[in-house]
């Protein structure tokens, strides 16, 4: 009895082909446009900003 039999190997070996099959197709095409920038939109400052009041002597 080997530690490695050849079904087992060959189930990591599809297994681990899989896994990384999944994480590129997960992870994308470096020239596409990233999914967080298709769904999250750009921050926008809706207000003015004022000066920082915290260190002002009353």
């Amino acid at each position: 009895m080997t530690l490695f039999k050849s079904d087992l190997l060959r189930a990591f070996t599809i297994g681990f082909l899989l896994g990384s099959a999944a994480l590129v197709a997960m992870m994308g095409s470096p020239f596409e446009q990233s999914i967080a920038d298709q769904v999250i939109p750009a921050a926008v400052a809706a207000a003015p900003s004022l000066p920082d009041q915290t260190m002002v002597a009353p």
